[in-house]
């Protein structure tokens, strides 16, 4: 999977921990899956057409009724979800709320080595500077992201490397994701 299309599938706050529940076995229909992830069910459809846009979940043909139907993952949603059900597995419950944040994982996931700003930025060319000064504050706060300044370059530079849960997911995700 491109870096595009991880920053694609995280824009919608619900996409990871559905498709980590599909994943783990929950049933393809709404109702098990609103109660698996805790989704309102205007985020939940958001989220089930975005997935279905980007191919990763398609209706099950020939089950289910048509106002109750029922999903299942695609070859390429398969891939996906096993590296969301990863995510999910080296995360706890308190720190999912920074999971659902558009672009937490892509930013951990570029952070598999120590990188400058300008790196970061480089690797996520749709980010803003503000998005990503953001982020990194808020994977700060939660001790995920670990941020040192390299005094010996002039002037001197912030360098910041994912560390605890942060570190964990940013080696889960790194070795799936193509830079190019």
């Amino acid at each position: 999977m491109d870096i595009g299309m991880l920053v694609n599938i995280t824009s919608r706050a619900w996409a990871m921990p559905i498709l980590s529940s599909l994943h783990s076995g929950v049933a393809g229909r709404q109702a098990p899956l609103l109660a698996a992830t805790g989704a309102s069910r205007t985020a939940f459809a958001q989220s089930m057409e975005h997935l279905i846009e980007l191919g990763l979940i398609e209706r099950n043909p020939g089950h289910g009724h048509p106002l109750r139907p029922e999903f299942r993952l695609t070859q390429l949603g398969g891939a996906v979800a096993a590296i969301a059900h990863k995510i999910h597995s080296v995360s706890t419950e308190e720190d999912r709320w920074l999971l659902r944040r558009s672009w937490t994982v892509p930013v951990l996931t570029s952070l598999h080595t120590p990188r400058h700003f300008s790196e970061i930025r480089r690797n996520l060319p749709t980010i803003t500077d503000r998005a990503l000064s953001q982020s990194l504050k808020s994977m700060e706060a939660r001790n995920w992201v670990r941020r040192s300044v390299d005094g010996a370059a002039r002037p001197p530079r912030s360098i910041y490397r994912a560390v605890n849960t942060g570190g964990l997911i940013s080696q889960v995700t790194a070795p799936e994701v193509n830079f190019t």
